[in-house]
């Protein structure tokens, strides 16, 4: 069983998320903005992190940018989820070192699959 940090300021996409991973039997931490999402992940190991881009404090591309500096980091996968769906946006969110951008609105399979192929499982 793998450790998910699951970033997302929006109630209703958080659920939407939390229903979507629920019967992949992995453990999910949950944060509401970025900076909560960034002391949470320096604070316990994650096997995967799946943030939201547009959340206040500190946004996805700030977070998923200075997790990616650290060493740490080097080797967990970091999904971008958002509505920012623009080539510039999928660029920018992959030079900010995420392995996978999804936009919205997305079906619950699309995170699954991103799950399956960075954790394994079914």
């Amino acid at each position: 069983m793998a450790k998910i940090l699951v970033a997302d300021d929006s109630k209703t996409e958080m659920a939407f998320l939390l229903d979507a991973l629920k019967g992949t039997g992995h453990s999910i931490v949950t944060a509401v903005d970025g900076k909560e999402a960034e002391e949470k992940a320096m604070a316990e190991p994650f096997d995967l992190i799946i943030l939201d881009v547009i959340m206040p404090n500190k946004n996805g591309f700030q977070v998923c940018r200075s997790l990616k500096k650290n060493p740490k980091f080097k080797d967990i996968p970091i999904i971008l989820t958002t509505s920012k769906s623009g080539e510039s946006d999928k660029f920018w969110g992959k030079k900010q070192g995420a392995d996978e951008y999804i936009t919205k609105p997305y079906e619950p399979v699309e995170i699954l699959l991103a799950v399956k192929k960075y954790l394994g499982g079914a």
